[in-house]
């Protein structure tokens, strides 16, 4: 099966002209804004290529040095944290406590469900505290989890994945928790 190139090649002629009479003896290629849009498109997409191709053979060379040392695993689910995943999928769900909750507390009132189930595990922190607890049921505004060990103030964060994956270092760093302190004033 043969492969097509998309590119559209231009054959370039020289302009040549008869020194002695003026005469044109070869009409040369024209150098215009279709064809040099035509060579700047193929750049760019020769660059995007390899871009591509650059990732792929970083994650093989990653899938090849773990076959051996992850029994059953051969690299299948590695994450070169290059902003694309390979089988994995990060979940992202994050929401606000919108009350504080005590130790001991099995439902946490927050800001949205959105992406939480039943039966996964969720980190749930604040400035002080942290831990790692098994959502029981999701509810219209609050998720019930298994009794809390610490407690936890009001705009704590509960999330799937408490990290934000920084691709041009290739590092996980810790997600961020903070107080905000917001001003309203009146426009007329």
């Amino acid at each position: 099966m043969a492969i097509i190139n998309p590119y559209k090649k231009t054959v370039w002629f020289d302009h040549i002209v008869d020194p002695t009479n003026g005469q044109v003896i070869q009409e040369g290629t024209r150098f215009n804004a279709e064809r040099a849009n035509n060579i700047e498109d193929g750049v760019y997409d020769l660059y995007e290529r390899d871009l591509i191709q650059e990732r792929e053979i970083k994650r093989l060379q990653v899938q090849l040095d773990l076959i051996g040392r992850a029994p059953g695993n051969s690299g299948a689910f590695v994450d070169t944290l290059d902003g694309y995943t390979n089988k994995m999928t990060y979940q992202t769900a994050v929401a606000d406590v919108t009350e504080a909750v005590t130790a001991g507390a099995t439902t946490l009132k927050v800001d949205n469900v959105d992406g939480f189930v039943a039966l996964t595990q969720v980190t749930i922190y604040d400035d002080v505290s942290h831990e790692d607890v098994l959502i029981t049921a999701v509810n219209a505004d609050s998720i019930e989890v298994q009794a809390l060990t610490n407690s936890y103030k009001r705009g704590a964060v509960i999330t799937r994945a408490n990290v934000v994956v920084d691709t041009t270092y290739k590092l996980m760093l810790n997600g961020s928790w903070g107080t905000f302190t917001v001003s309203a004033s009146e426009v007329r």
